[in-house]
């Protein structure tokens, strides 16, 4: 690859998340589904969304999009343990393309009704 290809590369990486900050997500074709349904009231949700992108541009968007949502689950998990895609807490992905590779970002507010044992051990009443 040419310096020129590679500057524009690590151009779009270092610029991705202001455009998932200036734009709305849209929903693309063959995205899997934002969250299905509202988080059930058994469940409480975080205040703060989550992002993950997983490493590297992939050559499908479809293995982008499982890519962030696989990194996405796991900064989840580390607060919710029983957190999963489907509920979330407005969801949203947001892929942008380089030639013919893609790099996804997926964003969410995680939601759970188990709080993961690091979580419960940051939280500023426990000591």
């Amino acid at each position: 690859m040419s310096k020129i290809a590679w500057a524009v590369l690590g151009l779009a990486v270092m610029m991705a998340p202001a455009w998932l900050q200036a734009e709305e997500s849209k929903p693309q074709a063959g995205s899997p589904p934002a969250a299905q349904q509202a988080p059930s009231s058994e469940l409480s949700c975080s205040d703060k969304a989550l992002t993950g992108s997983g490493p590297g541009f992939k050559s499908s968007q479809e293995e982008s999009e499982e890519a962030a949502i696989d990194d996405w689950l796991k900064r989840a998990r580390a607060i919710y343990s029983d957190d999963d895609w489907k509920k979330t807490k407005e969801a949203k992905m947001e892929c942008v393309k380089q030639g013919l590779y893609s790099k996804c970002f997926a964003s969410a507010g995680p939601c759970g009704a188990k709080k993961a044992a690091a979580a419960e051990a940051d939280a500023p009443w426990s000591n």
